[in-house]
């Protein structure tokens, strides 16, 4: 499980479970997708496929959540 606390991930998902944007940054690029982290401390997967562009470590990208994996309090997203 995610180091994010319950209450953390409550409130993230109260703001953005419904596909509001909001912006992360870019933790790891791999070759299935880029790792994120929200300003909440929440991680998440852009995959590959979302790409219009390779991100760029430590770059801040907007993106909306697509889905969310409730117990392991994490998402994957799509841009925004």
């Amino acid at each position: 499980m995610s180091h994010v606390s319950a209450a953390v991930w409550q409130g993230f998902l109260a703001e953005h479970g419904d596909g509001r944007p909001f912006e992360a940054v870019v933790t790891q690029v791999l070759p299935f997708g880029a790792l994120i982290e929200s300003g909440h401390g929440v991680p998440g997967l852009l995959p590959r496929g979302a790409w219009a562009g390779e991100p760029a470590n430590g770059a801040t990208i907007a993106v909306r959540v697509a889905t969310a994996d409730v117990e392991q309090r994490r998402v994957s997203v799509v841009p925004a």
